[in-house]
């Protein structure tokens, strides 16, 4: 990762660069690097010395919500919820308080729900749907819904094909209060929040 990061930090010095890591080590190396934030896809579970290191360097900080180790995240071996919305947000409200214990300002956290993981389809579907649930944390809310299997499951298309349900995710979501989006096909998300935000803003 080294080598990339400082070529892009080189060429690109204005430009925001997150990296993701579930470790302290590698996030602290990045940021000394240059990197703005770190994303943990294990929200600060599998290593809570990321959010030191992004206290350190007054850095920004991705928590997104998972279960289980790196090789069971993206399973549903831990797909069992009471209420599945409710859960998340009760897991990522935990850790919020961790990261502002190791002196990151909530005003440098983003939560994600992690769709897709440990979730089923359904429960993914469920999540979107709640996340003013997630707003309500008082954190900027960003999602990933690129291309995943749960939308593979409602439309039936392959993952090559998905960009179109990803988009419509992505609006989905914005109305319901996400405001950074994760994608692999950035134009035609873009061209969708354009459209969107024209309505809500008009």
């Amino acid at each position: 990762l080294e080598p990339v990061l400082s070529e892009l930090v080189r060429r690109f010095p204005q430009l925001p660069l997150s990296v993701d890591t579930v470790k302290g080590v590698t996030a602290r190396r990045a940021l000394e690097l240059g990197a703005w934030a770190v994303n943990d896809v294990s929200g600060l579970r599998l290593d809570p010395t990321i959010a030191e290191a992004c206290a350190d360097h007054h850095a920004g900080l991705v928590l997104m919500h998972s279960r289980g180790t790196v090789s069971e995240m993206a399973t549903y071996q831990h797909a069992e919820y009471r209420d599945v919305v409710t859960d998340v947000v009760a897991e990522l409200r935990r850790s919020v308080a961790v990261a502002e214990a190791c002196g990151v300002p909530r005003a440098r956290v983003v939560v994600d729900p992690g769709l897709g993981f440990a979730k089923t389809p359904e429960q993914s579907v469920e999540v979107l749907r709640g996340l003013p649930a997630l707003v309500a944390l008082g954190c900027p809310v960003m999602v990933g819904p690129s291309r995943k299997r749960f939308l593979g499951a409602l439309t039936g298309k392959d993952v090559a094909a998905r960009d179109p349900a990803t988009a419509a995710a992505c609006v989905t979501a914005f109305w319901l209060g996400a405001s950074l989006f994760r994608v692999h096909a950035v134009a035609p998300v873009k061209e969708a929040l354009a459209v969107a935000h024209a309505v809500r803003d008009a």
